[in-house]
């Protein structure tokens, strides 16, 4: 399954961190590739930092594509036979559809910054709420990663990077030899 999250409305002087935030997630968590609609140079250096230190290459295991028409991307994204996923609290709750989107093989995850065009709620395949309340999209974006990939993500190796050792107490890091400890 593919998996690409497209982050709508990214406004380079109030979004960086939350935007920041969603390519990491989405890179850790499952997905294959970001399409912002705008262009920040702080996000495109933040996500290959973490990819060079934490393991993947950043134009294989995870890309960012900056400047995209969100409508564009979308269209093109179902004409090519892929479905589109809109997160929001106003849609049918994740649960409640979770199974039918796992059955999709290609899948646009679209997550708003801004005030999403209504148009987006039509072209989407599904509006899901992940919960009916106010919350970040970061976390909404987390949850139904998780939920979409049964928690496989959550072991998922990166190659060549970071490796931390779980343990209950304390900090242990494994360091590829061309990583500086950080």
């Amino acid at each position: 399954m593919r998996v690409v999250v497209l982050r709508l409305g990214h406004r380079p002087e109030r979004d960086k961190r939350i935007t920041t935030h969603v390519g990491l997630v989405a890179r850790a968590f499952g997905a294959s590739e970001m399409l912002l609609t705008g262009r920040d140079a702080h996000i495109e250096e933040s996500l290959k930092d973490a990819a060079s230190r934490w393991g993947g290459n950043f134009a294989g295991s995870f890309a960012l594509k900056s400047d995209v028409s969100w409508k564009g991307e979308v269209i093109r994204w179902k004409e090519a036979g892929g479905k589109v996923v809109h997160l929001t609290m106003y849609g049918s709750n994740l649960p409640d559809v979770i199974d039918e989107i796992r059955g999709s093989e290609n899948i646009l995850v679209a997550v708003g910054a801004e005030k999403v065009p209504a148009e987006m709620y039509q072209l989407a395949d599904w509006n899901v709420a992940v919960g009916n309340q106010p919350h970040s999209e970061v976390a909404a974006l987390a949850v139904f990663l998780d939920r979409l990939f049964l928690g496989r993500e959550l072991v998922e190796d990166f190659a060549g990077g970071l490796k931390i050792v779980p343990s209950a107490r304390g900090k242990q890091v494994i360091y590829p030899e061309h990583t500086e400890k950080i």
